[in-house]
């Protein structure tokens, strides 16, 4: 394994500092890919030796395990993005908010509200992530994906069904390494103006001084989960290290020590109280990985 060229692994390797809820984690090997050649000859080798595997965005909207019996695979050295006219194409392992700072250098429009999004352009396609009313799959044209057999295929955005924070990515044994996004010619200054403030009221509404990974469930048609959460009486309410966030009900926060298990206990509180009381089945939002 160490012989393939274009990755990097480290063998019982931490994960706490790649999962931002801040979970104490490890894993068999972690892998960064730095190429997309070195992804694909590393996903052959793991094939063949039946290792299993996980892609690791940036590690948010995610809450983890204690521990992955396989390879963790970072899309470290797939950060490229090129700006074409009205046209972005960008690797998978990009961040989101470089991806949108990038856009309004170019004075080009459409990508303000993933300023502050905390993942990667590959996990925020497979999850359709969105702000302020606006989503990934508005202004994506294309994707670059390795698919079942590892081979690379370029794949439409009509052809991908998607919906509110999913998208059948999700389901499927493929590997976004790429995608093309078509944005509107825009005016920079009033791109900043609007990014300016979007994310004071984000620092004023969000508890961004401690390890969280973002909204925990899907806002209900017509409402807003944090609402319902915060009217049930669970705003403060801990478990273990793990707490409903005392700024906004809709997030929970590590005080310190939480596990995955404590997120989980706290979670399936605030679905039994919030059904109990509003009769609203939350739909989790974050993503529950179960790695045994």
């Amino acid at each position: 394994m160490n012989e393939i060229k274009g990755i990097s692994i480290v063998e019982n390797a931490s994960l706490k500092n790649l999962n931002t809820y801040k979970l104490e984690s490890s894993c068999k090997y972690l892998i960064k890919a730095e190429t997309v050649e070195g992804l694909i000859n590393i996903l052959k080798y793991l094939k063949e030796n039946k290792i299993k595997s996980f892609i690791l965005g940036a590690g948010s909207n995610i809450i983890i395990d204690s521990y992955f019996d396989g390879a963790v695979i970072k899309l470290s050295g797939l950060k490229n993005i090129k700006v074409e006219n009205d046209e972005i194409i960008c690797e998978a392992g990009a961040m989101m908010g470089a991806l949108a700072c990038l856009s309004m250098e170019h004075n080009l429009t459409g990508l303000e509200w993933a300023i502050n999004i905390p993942g990667t352009v590959g996990g925020s396609i497979v999850g359709n992530a969105g702000a302020y009313n606006k989503e990934i799959f508005d202004s994506l044209i294309n994707i670059d994906v390795i698919d079942e057999n590892l081979e690379i295929k370029r794949i439409d955005k009509e052809e991908i069904n998607h919906s509110y924070r999913h998208t059948a990515l999700k389901n499927k044994p493929w590997i976004v390494i790429g995608a093309k996004f078509k944005l509107s010619l825009g005016n920079k200054e009033e791109s900043l103006k609007l990014v300016k403030d979007r994310s004071e009221r984000r620092n004023a509404t969000q508890p961004l001084d401690m390890p969280s990974a973002g909204s925990v469930f899907r806002n209900p048609e017509n409402d807003h989960a944090g609402r319902l959460i915060e009217e049930a009486g669970l705003k403060g309410k801990k478990i273990g290290g793990a707490m409903i966030s005392p700024k906004h009900a809709n997030f929970i926060v590590n005080t310190g020590n939480a596990t995955s298990k404590d997120v989980k206990n706290l979670i399936e509180l605030v679905h039994t109280q919030v059904y109990q009381k509003f009769n609203v089945d939350l739909v989790l939002e974050q993503e529950i990985i179960d790695w045994k």
